[in-house]
C-alpha cells in the first residue's frame, strides 16, 4: 500500500496515474482523497500498514494571501511535514520507503552550470528555506525509524496545466504580452511531469538525494517557440537587454507593482542548469526531452 500526499496537486495527478494502474494507493488532501486532512492544521490516524509514503502535498507558489510569504511557506512546507511524520509515528505506522519532492531552490543559486547534489544547501528565500527544513526533518524521522529514504530535488516542472511561472508564460504568449529578454539565450533546467511519475517507484526504493531534469536544458528562446507553436502564433518579441535593464531599475524604484526588477532580470537572464548523473546511475532515470513532448493545456 501506498501513501501519497498531494494527490490532487499539478505533480501529484501526475504521480497518482501512474502508480495507481499497479499499486493500492491512498491518497491524502484536504478535500476528494481517501484521507481528508490539511496538514498544515491536523494530523490523522491510519489504521493499516504502508510499505512507501511519497509526500508531494506543499506550496510553491503564493497568490494573494494576506499572511507572510516567510508564514505561509513554513506552514505547509514545514509545520505540514512534521503534521504528517506525527501522524504516521502516532499511528504507529512506519513504512519501509519514504520518497519525499524537494526543490532544486535548496542550493539557492541564480546562476550555474551542471550543479549536482554535493553542492551545499544555500537558499535565503523563504520558500527555498522551507525545502531545506522539510528535508532535514524527513531524514531524520528516517534515519531513527531505519526508513529508506529518499529525497528528489525538481527543477521546474512541465505538464498539462502547469501552474506559476510556466502558467504566466503561456498566459502571456498567448495574449501577446510575454517577450524573451536579450533573445532568451539563457538556459533552464526542467524536467516532464510524466517522467517523474514513471520513475517514482524505482526511486523510492534506491534512497538517497537525487537532481531530476530532462538532460538537455531547453533555453527561454527555446522553450518559447515551443509554446507560440502550440498556439499557433507566429514568433515570441524579443527585448534588448539595454531597454530590459533600465525598466528594471524603474522596478527597483516603484517596487512589487512593477513586472520587473534587477533581481528578476538576473534570473530571467542567468544559465542555471542542474546535473542529473547520479540518478541514472542510481536508478535508471531515462528521461525525455522536454520540448520532444511538450503540451499546453486546451484552455489557457
Amino acid at each position: 500500500m501506498i501513501l501519497l500526499t498531494g494527490a490532487n496537486g499539478f505533480l501529484g495527478k501526475y504521480i497518482y496515474g501512474e502508480i495507481i494502474k499497479t499499486e493500492e494507493v491512498l491518497t491524502l488532501g484536504r478535500k476528494d482523497a481517501s484521507i481528508i486532512c490539511d496538514l498544515e492544521n491536523c494530523q490523522f490516524y491510519i489504521d493499516q500498514p504502508i510499505d512507501i509514503v511519497i509526500h508531494c502535498a506543499g506550496l510553491a507558489h503564493v497568490f494573494n494571501n494576506d499572511k507572510s510569504t516567510n508564514d505561509i511557506f513554513y506552514s505547509a512546507n514545514v509545520v505540514g511535514t512534521n503534521n504528517l511524520l506525527l501522524s504516521l509515528e502516532n499511528s504507529n505506522c512506519f513504512p519501509k520507503y519514504f520518497l519525499y519532492i524537494s526543490s532544486v531552490s535548496v542550493y539557492g543559486l541564480i546562476n550555474g552550470e551542471n550543479i549536482d547534489e554535493s553542492r551545499p544547501l544555500l537558499a535565503k528565500d523563504p520558500y527555498g528555506r522551507s525545502k531545506i527544513e522539510a528535508e532535514l526533518i524527513i531524514k531524520k524521522w528516517c534515519n531513527d525509524n531505519n526508513i529508506i529514504c529518499t529525497i528528489l530535488r525538481l527543477p521546474l516542472v512541465i505538464g498539462v496545466n502547469p501552474p506559476g511561472n510556466l502558467g504566466s508564460m503561456i498566459r502571456g504568449i498567448k495574449n501577446g504580452y510575454y517577450f524573451n529578454i536579450g533573445g532568451g539565450k539563457a538556459k533552464k533546467s526542467m524536467v516532464l511531469a510524466s517522467d517523474i511519475a514513471k520513475f517514482i517507484l524505482k526511486a523510492s526504493e534506491v534512497g538517497g538525494t537525487y537532481n531530476l531534469t530532462d538532460g538537455i536544458h531547453p533555453s527561454f528562446n527555446e522553450l518559447s517557440k515551443s509554446i507560440s507553436q502550440n498556439l499557433h502564433k507566429s514568433f515570441v518579441p524579443n527585448m534588448p537587454l539595454f531597454v530590459a535593464k533600465f525598466l528594471a531599475k524603474i522596478g527597483d524604484i516603484i517596487g512589487s507593482p512593477f513586472p520587473i526588477n534587477t533581481k528578476k532580470l538576473s534570473k530571467i537572464t542567468s544559465t542555471l542548469t542542474f546535473d542529473d548523473s547520479k540518478a541514472k546511475a542510481a536508478f535508471g532515470w531515462n528521461p525525455t526531452p522536454v520540448l520532444e513532448v511538450f503540451k499546453l493545456y486546451k484552455d489557457v
